[in-house]
């Protein structure tokens, strides 16, 4: 557009070069320049092509032939400024000599640490340059009087290589040892806000591509693994739902909140609200949710406090039968799910399947009444409360207390689930007589077709439909017996 205002301004000729679908327009008369895709017109021997991909493809063959071109990829990279005029960030290592020009600061003089100073506040330059003690210093090379550079580095440059580092960041002889890095590099998963990626992100792959070309990484990516978090919304005091912040005043002052509530509660309102890259509303209906929740499960494993100690965790699964059995089956499907889910970042339907798990074992300890906590109890709350450490700690911790298990919950390890024990002994086998279904009746997994239509014949509700004769049966183990019956 800016060739075609120019063009016009000084009466150059304009030619159309790419005509839009089903269109033709005229250098003389058109208003705008056209910059779409097209046909391509008043080019030669490439008139009648389409411009993208076959006529550019074909322009470059031709200019490679005559040997007046080539293709190349062109980067809109632009030089990176990272000097600033704050106390914050990294002294630029340079010396300012009248005689030598910019001399590099001596390597047996770095880092360069910053100075104290009164007033942090920039100037019109940086709060630096008011250090008389930090700014004057002899030239390395001459040695006559010199200043040092008074910016510091953006802190972007820090952020960009910090990960390496934290790798070794006891080596006192090198910023990092290569065995080290070969050990823990690349990083196997980044947690961060979105804000970061067109800037963090993209200079860390800067400084990790040149680190690779010079053989000092194994890898030329810093980070195998991406995870963006959400954000906390809440509404203003008018009434708008905005992101969660100081400048907004819609915060949650937090120690009021841990006084009221305590942080376990603030952390399961958090992790269920909403998947972890979705954005969340903090409501007061989410926090009373969460610690009713956590209230339910202390008062539930309050009762037996006492009695929990002296039962044993271990239990022979063979032995088990009907409702200790199924209480087995649920807490190693739960173990599964919790670590699935968390592997995954899923922490609202991880936090869900406790739920879940709670109300079965508050439905097996109300139905127990007066007899004694079996071991399968003991295994089944142990293992609840090693899945609710991550999200409810400090609750997790106290109820671990109570097992007579020793130690911390947070150092007893993940629990891993029984893969024998997360199928059903049972399945609700669907009954259709005729194309209709006529029944759903519990039947013992793994029932071959004579038990399953037995099963059929001696149920009240579909034996009336199976009075003529059995013409057909198609039945699909574990879900659905199908009959076709005579009149």
């Amino acid at each position: 557009q800016r060739d075609f205002e120019f063009a016009r301004k000084f009466q150059l000729p304009i030619q159309v070069v790419i005509q839009p679908p089903g269109q033709v327009l005229d250098g003389d008369t058109m208003p705008t320049a056209y910059e779409g895709d097209g046909v391509m017109a008043n080019s030669g021997p490439f008139n009648g092509l389409p411009s993208r991909p076959e006529g550019i493809s074909k322009v470059i063959i031709y200019l490679e032939q005559q040997g007046i071109g080539q293709a190349r990829v062109t980067y809109r990279l632009r030089d990176w400024l990272i000097s600033r005029q704050r106390y914050w960030g990294a002294p630029i290592p340079m010396i300012h000599c009248p005689r030598c020009g910019i001399v590099p600061v001596p390597e047996k003089d770095l880092p360069v640490p910053l100075p104290e100073i009164e007033d942090y506040k920039p100037k019109g330059k940086s709060p630096l340059a008011a250090s008389k003690s930090f700014m004057n210093v002899r030239c390395p090379q001459c040695p006559g009087a010199a200043r040092r550079d008074p910016d510091t580095m953006d802190t972007f440059v820090d952020s960009s290589f910090y990960y390496l580092r934290y790798a070794d960041a006891r080596n006192a002889r090198e910023i990092f040892s290569r065995e080290a890095i070969r050990r823990w590099m690349p990083v196997d998963q980044y947690i961060g806000g979105i804000e970061h990626a067109i800037l963090h992100l993209l200079y860390s792959r800067f400084f990790t591509k040149v680190l690779f070309d010079a053989g000092l990484v194994p890898a030329d990516e810093p980070f195998q693994a991406l995870f963006t978090q959400g954000m906390v919304l809440r509404r203003d005091a008018r009434g708008e739902v905005r992101v969660m912040s100081k400048s907004a005043g819609n915060g949650v002052p937090v120690g009021p909140f841990v006084d009221e509530h305590g942080s376990d509660v603030a952390r399961v309102t958090i992790l269920f609200a909403a998947p972890p890259e979705n954005d969340f509303e903090w409501t007061d209906e989410g926090v009373g949710g969460s610690r009713r929740f956590l209230i339910r499960l202390y008062k539930l494993l309050a009762e037996d406090k006492l009695a929990l100690q002296a039962v044993p965790a271990r239990v022979d699964p063979g032995a088990l039968l009907g409702a200790e059995r199924e209480l087995y089956r649920r807490v190693n499907q739960t173990i599964k799910k919790v670590t699935d889910d968390t592997d995954n970042f899923r922490f609202n339907t991880a936090i869900a399947a406790l739920m879940e798990l709670l109300n079965d074992l508050a439905k097996y300890r109300s139905e127990l009444g007066e007899r004694p906590l079996p071991a399968v109890y003991k295994l089944a709350v142990v293992r609840y409360t090693q899945l609710l450490s991550p999200f409810a700690p400090h609750l997790a911790e106290e109820l671990w207390s109570w097992f007579g298990t020793g130690g911390s919950v947070h150092r007893s390890g993940w629990p891993s689930y029984d893969p024998n024990a997360l199928a059903a002994d049972t399945f609700e086998l669907v009954i259709q007589v005729n194309g209709k279904v006529r029944g759903r009746i519990p039947a013992p997994r793994g029932a071959d077709q004579h038990a399953a239509l037995a099963l059929a014949k001696s149920h009240e509700n579909v034996g009336k439909y199976l009075l003529g004769q059995i013409l057909k049966v198609v039945y699909v183990p574990d879900k659905l017996l199908n009959l076709v019956v005579g009149d």
